[in-house]
């Protein structure tokens, strides 16, 4: 099992952020649930590092774990976000682990 799939599941099985480098930046992210699609491994997670307009609702974006890159474990916890519902994006993606 990889590093980086250990250190996502460890940060959604105790609610800590995780730092990685992604698509060339940095990103902050509140790990919420990991799930496999068509053989690739993902994680639905808030993306703390975004700024988000006054009026927009924080949501959950995919992101390959291929492309994060030396993801480090923060000690800072995070609540899952207001309405989350514990299932994976797709009705064809299969749900590996979620935050309770």
């Amino acid at each position: 099992m990889s590093a980086t799939r250990m250190t996502l599941m460890e940060a959604i099985a105790c609610k800590k952020t995780v730092m990685a480098q992604y698509n060339g930046g940095q990103v902050k992210l509140a790990p919420h649930l990991l799930f496999e699609r068509h053989g690739d491994l993902f994680v639905s997670a808030l993306n703390l590092s975004k700024t988000w307009r006054a009026d927009e609702e924080p949501r959950l974006g995919q992101f390959k774990l291929a492309g994060l890159i030396a993801p480090e474990l923060l000690d800072e916890t995070f609540a899952p976000i207001s309405g989350y519902e514990p299932t994976p994006p797709r009705s064809d993606d299969a749900l590996l682990l979620t935050v309770e």
